[in-house]
């Protein structure tokens, strides 16, 4: 049976991240996650045997909540685009903007890269990958703040080409 903090931290994962569904199923109880309308509602269904079932009724909160993603304010409005391409990560990772701490970042908003400039790092199983643009044009957005975890495909930054 998953504990109270272990469900909460699954829920802040799941709302981070680009994933829309999740399921998990350990001794007949189920744990389901799905976004809906940009909210992570879940859900604990009922276990076939009357145990687990009695906990998650008393930890109602956890189990039944919704809460606001906090990437939403950083997108741009859907009817507005200024920008022409997307840089996504070729991996799942931990996203850096700069070699290490105490140096500067890749590129801000405003830069220009071309194709063969580096953008960013991944971190994917202690390493590190520097990811490159692979286009020409200015950065007009970064979508991820740095040590935010990535998923395959999600969308990095966003360019727009001469």
């Amino acid at each position: 049976m998953l504990k109270v903090q272990e469900i909460r931290e699954l829920i802040k994962l799941i709302d981070q991240s680009q994933i829309d569904e999740f399921s998990y199923e350990a001794n007949g109880t189920k744990v389901c996650m799905k976004k809906s309308g940009g909210k992570v509602v879940t859900e604990a269904p009922a276990a076939s045997s009357p145990a687990p079932k009695a906990k998650p009724e008393a930890d109602e909160e956890p189990v039944s909540k919704e809460e606001e993603p906090q990437t939403e304010t950083k997108q741009a409005p859907k009817d507005q685009k200024d920008y022409d391409k997307e840089i996504t990560s070729p991996m799942v990772g931990t996203f850096y903007q700069s070699p290490s701490p105490d140096q500067d970042v890749y590129v801000k908003v405003g830069d220009q890269v071309k194709e063969d400039s580096v953008v960013c790092i991944v971190e994917a199983m202690k390493l590190f990958n520097e990811i490159e643009a692979e286009v020409s044009g200015e950065v007009v957005e970064i979508l991820v703040e740095d040590g935010e975890l990535v998923e395959y495909g999600q969308p990095l930054f966003r360019v727009k080409t001469a």
